[in-house]
């Protein structure tokens, strides 16, 4: 182990670690317990050895200290003094020491002492790892429950979420977001004409393309079927148009056939798209109605094209 001793008497330190070297441990020496407390600050102990009386800082305050410092670590702390009163063995105990030796100092006590905190250490060490690994696990499984296992964007929980924090900062900081509905256009007869796992694939590659136009911070949805929502926060309506268009033309260039419509042609999607700006009260459900509405609308002039939403300029 990686033992610390703060001892101020430099004989009964180099005592000390005389007897650790025996033992096969790696040994720090520290005058007293504020340069053992500066030592800790930038390196790793899994044992600290502290005298009790030490100028600068005693053992009980270095004990307080360790104890109160946020670490994933754990510390296994000895406490080593002359004091021999039951109250002083009580007092260090309460400061957050884990044993206790009596000067002067005894190697096989010491030893004795050290075999127990190999075993607190250990134990510690395999805590820290199993919360590490449980804590991973936690993060991939909420990551994999907000991800659609078809398309491989984000999925309706995400989105939910997502728009909750991003329409609020529309009152509460100024900020604004253009909000798009995106539908593959004559799915129903691609999917008639090709069957359902060609169907699967032409919504993996609509998915993928429009997240490949995404700039940091944009995000993708799968809203649901073959339609799909684009959130573009802090983007400007000229912007947002650029934006979508840029994703609606990336669709179309992917030239997938789609023989169930007449004339044949490549398969393409129909967008309808909107923004939010700080001056209007709209709720994240007329937002998204509005963005459906110009969708819809888009579809009825011919698909294959992105419209806007016809909002108020003040609500």
């Amino acid at each position: 182990m990686r033992i610390l001793i703060a001892e101020d008497d430099s004989i009964t330190r180099l005592l000390i670690k005389r007897c650790l070297e025996q033992l096969h441990h790696d040994t720090v020496l520290a005058a007293d317990g504020a340069e053992a407390w500066s030592l800790m600050q930038d390196h790793a102990f899994d044992v600290v050895i502290t005298d009790w009386m030490m100028p600068e800082m005693n053992g009980i305050e270095l004990i307080r200290r360790i104890r109160e410092r946020r670490s994933d670590q754990y510390v296994f702390v000895i406490l080593l003094t002359a004091l021999t009163g039951k109250e002083d063995f009580i007092a260090g105990m309460e400061a957050g020491a884990d044993d206790y030796l009596l000067k002067p100092l005894d190697r096989e006590a010491l030893k004795a002492r050290l075999i127990a905190a190999a075993r607190i250490v250990s134990l510690h060490r395999e805590l820290a790892q199993r919360k590490a690994e449980l804590e991973n696990l936690n993060h991939t499984l909420y990551e994999t429950g907000r991800i659609d296992r078809l398309t491989g964007v984000s999925n309706r929980l995400r989105m939910e979420e997502d728009l909750e924090t991003i329409h609020s900062r529309v009152r509460r900081y100024g900020h604004s977001y253009c909000l798009a509905l995106v539908d593959v256009d004559n799915f129903k007869a691609y999917n008639d004409a090709c069957g359902h796992a060609a169907g699967d694939q032409v919504l993996r590659a609509v998915a993928q393309t429009l997240r490949a136009q995404c700039r940091v911070g944009d995000e993708v949805y799968r809203y649901g079927g073959e339609e799909f929502l684009v959130v573009l926060p802090e983007q400007a309506a000229d912007k947002g148009s650029i934006a979508l268009e840029r994703m609606r033309s990336a669709v179309e260039s992917l030239a997938i056939h789609n023989p169930g419509i007449d004339p044949p042609g490549a398969v393409t999607i129909s967008v309808g798209i909107t923004i939010m700006e700080p001056h209007q009260s709209r709720s994240i459900e007329e937002v998204a109605r509005d963005a459906d509405q110009a969708l819809y609308n888009a579809k009825k002039q011919g698909r294959n094209r992105v419209v806007w939403a016809e909002v108020p300029a003040v609500a």
